[in-house]
């Protein structure tokens, strides 16, 4: 082959090109946008590409396009199943185009994520997918200033940067809260971890449903900051017992907990849902199969980063959508664990977006 390596060992894409037959200008329009290039000449210089290891120079093609054809996108955990079912979603939307994913973690830290907002943005993604819509007045700065589309995921505000999708994690609570109501109980207590600013959402919603009936009593609450675990759920529960015996009800802030208050009763020998109601939040696959069934806040996990990614490649190529506010709502899936009158897959509540109607309190509610 005429062609010859850098300095360094590297293959050149002059080499790339010579062994697919193609010029260079072809083999660099195929990394750039390959849609541009005949199936048989992409076929080619992809081969070619492979065979030699050639990786293309992101730093260098960014400073030519200003651009990188990277997605960014900031999650709190990578752990938790509720983001699994997220970026599930959008790694199936960004799969067969030429965007790749690039994932960071910020551990629920608004300060980490401003970190990582100023790291993603010097190398000059494609679009980022951002976490909440709780940023630091710098990284909101920062997204602001951005030269490319955004999308913030998991719930919706009143003030996008860009564009947005997710529900309303207080309607979704007062939700939940309504419907322990229509059940008849009234000794509903939450609990809640970590506190994070969407679960401390859910609580606000909890507080609002209580005090428009008239039930709230602060002994009612149970949180901590410690990161949620089903071990920590029986743990808050067993508070909750000590503070008010007469506890009929327990919303919890997710699933995890959830299940920690259905171990925790059954181990007490408390009828469910005769003794107390269990509701959680999210609807965790587990949900349905616990015994007895746990009734639970559906959330669009799934939907959400999959329609996010599929947005913002959008934009990104210059589609921006009618509706760049999405609100996919949420469904209070009735199971066993709140009443026995209903059977396990019947979606008692449900919110297909902020036009529908909730479920009414006891009394007036806004």
């Amino acid at each position: 082959m005429g062609g010859q390596r850098t300095k360094s060992g590297k293959i050149r894409l002059a080499e790339v090109a010579e062994l697919a037959g193609v010029s260079p200008i072809t083999a660099s329009r195929f990394f750039r946008n390959p849609e541009a290039l005949s199936i048989a000449k992409r076929t080619r210089v992809e081969s070619a590409a492979k065979e030699l290891g050639y990786v293309p120079n992101l730093a260098a093609r960014a400073l030519a396009s200003q651009r990188t054809e990277v997605i960014g996108v900031l999650i709190p955990s990578l752990t938790n199943n509720v983001f699994s079912d997220v970026l599930r979603g959008i790694y199936d939307a960004s799969e067969g185009n030429r965007y790749s994913i690039q994932l960071s973690n910020t551990r629920y830290s608004i300060l980490q994520e401003e970190k990582l907002l100023r790291l993603f943005l010097a190398q000059k993604p494609a679009g980022l997918i951002v976490t909440g819509i709780d940023q630091t007045a710098e990284s909101r700065a920062m997204l602001e200033a951005a030269d490319c589309p955004i999308v913030q995921i998991m719930e919706i505000g009143p003030d996008p940067v860009d564009m947005m999708i997710g529900f309303s994690h207080y309607d979704a609570a007062r939700a939940a809260v309504a419907h322990l109501f229509e059940q008849g109980h009234r000794k509903v207590g939450f609990v809640g971890a970590r506190m994070d600013p969407r679960v401390q959402r859910r609580l606000d919603g909890y507080v609002a449903a209580m005090k428009d009936a008239a039930l709230f009593e602060q002994r009612l609450v149970v949180t901590t900051a410690t990161p949620t675990s089903v071990t920590l759920g029986g743990a808050l529960f067993t508070d909750l017992l000590a503070r008010e015996p007469g506890l009929d009800a327990v919303f919890c802030a997710n699933d995890d907990l959830a299940l920690g208050v259905l171990f925790e009763c059954r181990r007490r020998e408390i009828a469910i849902p005769d003794q107390v109601a269990i509701v959680g939040f999210n609807d965790l696959e587990f949900m349905a199969s616990a015994v007895p069934t746990l009734t639970s806040v559906r959330t669009n996990r799934y939907e959400m980063g999959k329609t996010a990614a599929t947005m913002l490649i959008e934009a990104i190529e210059g589609r921006r959508p009618e509706r760049p506010v999405l609100d996919l709502g949420f469904k209070v899936i009735e199971r066993q664990s709140s009443s026995s009158r209903h059977s396990e897959s019947t979606p008692a509540v449900s919110r297909a977006g902020a036009a529908n109607k909730m479920v009414a309190l006891p009394t007036g509610h806004d």
